[in-house]
């Protein structure tokens, strides 16, 4: 995956640079350093068009989307406040690019909400899907493992965008409410409330009711 602005991105991060913080290569990159810039390219290839795929639910845009966000950030890394999380920045160009290009090709995505543990963290890691299971179902009565993700695939297609972007950002891509507020540009306060309602449509639309169970949905318990 290549972006237009510098030429090319490197095929791995170099040494030198792999040790580095995203705040870090992206002063040096400030600077003029166009190795910087490839390695913060190559270091959020994956993850970043990840989300992008699923936030889009299409591949082919997600990799224009992608490359945009980075051609965004080299007109803007000027602006770039030094010592501020380049994480949360980075989203939330990327956001509002994958935004905006939806409502250029006026469709709504379909996602997919299994939450991945992050590289190395320990604990169990659970999906979406698995958190809206009720808990005292029977085998017989339980939807399989296809199904709910079916059901909940087409569930949180029907949410506004506002619902879909805060449950991807938090369940998906893990982050802490705090940076979700920052890419959304939203007060943490309401994060959490969209979190909340968001996961209680889901409730009531696979369900039938939400059974009291939003306190237990906190990705950040």
């Amino acid at each position: 995956m290549e972006v237009g602005v510098p030429q090319t991105v490197s095929s791995e991060v170099t040494g030198s640079n792999a040790g580095l913080t995203d705040e870090v290569l992206l002063e040096a990159a400030r600077g003029g350093d166009r190795d910087a810039f490839d390695s913060l390219v190559h270091r959020y290839e994956k993850e970043l068009y990840g989300y992008l795929r699923r936030y889009l639910g299409d591949a082919v845009l997600a990799e224009d989307i992608f490359q945009n966000t980075f051609l965004k950030v080299y007109e803007k890394i000027h602006q770039y406040e030094p010592g501020r999380p380049v994480r949360p920045w980075l989203y939330t160009i990327a956001t509002h690019q994958a935004v905006d290009a939806l409502r250029r090709v006026n469709r709504r995505s379909a996602v997919s909400l299994d939450r991945k543990g992050s590289p190395g963290a320990e604990g169990d890691q659970s999906s979406l899907a698995d958190l809206l299971v009720s808990k005292d179902q029977s085998p017989q009565d339980a939807l399989s493992q296809e199904e709910q993700k079916q059901a909940l695939r087409m569930a949180v297609e029907e949410l506004p965008e506002l619902y879909r972007e805060v449950l991807l950002l938090a369940y998906y891509q893990e982050m802490k409410y705090k940076d979700i507020a920052e890419v959304l540009r939203v007060p943490v306060g309401t994060v959490k409330s969209r979190l909340h309602a968001a996961v209680g449509k889901l409730l009531l639309k696979l369900r039938g009711s939400a059974d009291g169970a939003l306190a237990a949905l906190d990705p950040q318990d």
